[in-house]
């Protein structure tokens, strides 16, 4: 079988995106894996340099993995709604739906208490693009 790769087709990736502000608006959802024992919080503007902050608490779904490397399962769990998410270790993964945004705020921001770390993976692209040609999500 065939595979297709997926870097401008389906998804587009921020390796690390802690406190780094991007554009979400060209994909139906925004996945962000954050590792460390820390507070990730979700803060969104109308504008790259605008004022961030809560775009309401929509957060109610996560995984959770005991590992970072893969040799653990994940795990469901819900929290009260909020903007952020908190892990004691390992790995959590939450989405946000870009239909979850209200208009006009186009940009995104998850910030760490501390030394946490953060990747955003942006998915379902409305326009399907070579990497080279892919959208600066930063600026």
């Amino acid at each position: 079988m065939a595979g297709m790769y997926g870097l401008g087709r389906v998804m587009n990736v921020i390796p690390i995106a802690a406190g780094a502000a991007f554009k979400f608006r060209g994909a139906s959802a925004v996945t962000f894996v954050c590792t460390g024992n820390d507070t990730f919080t979700l803060t969104a503007s109308a504008t790259f340099g605008g004022s961030y902050a809560t775009p309401g608490n929509i957060i109610t779904r996560k995984q959770t993995c005991t590992a970072t490397n893969g040799t653990a399962a994940w795990a469901e769990t819900t929290q009260s709604a909020s903007n952020a998410v908190t892990i004691a270790s390992g790995t959590v993964v939450f989405g946000v739906l870009t239909s979850q945004i209200a208009d006009p705020l186009a940009y995104l921001k998850v910030s760490v208490g501390a030394s946490g770390l953060v990747m955003a993976i942006l998915h379902d692209l409305t326009v399907q693009r070579k990497p080279a040609n892919l959208e600066i999500l930063g600026a």
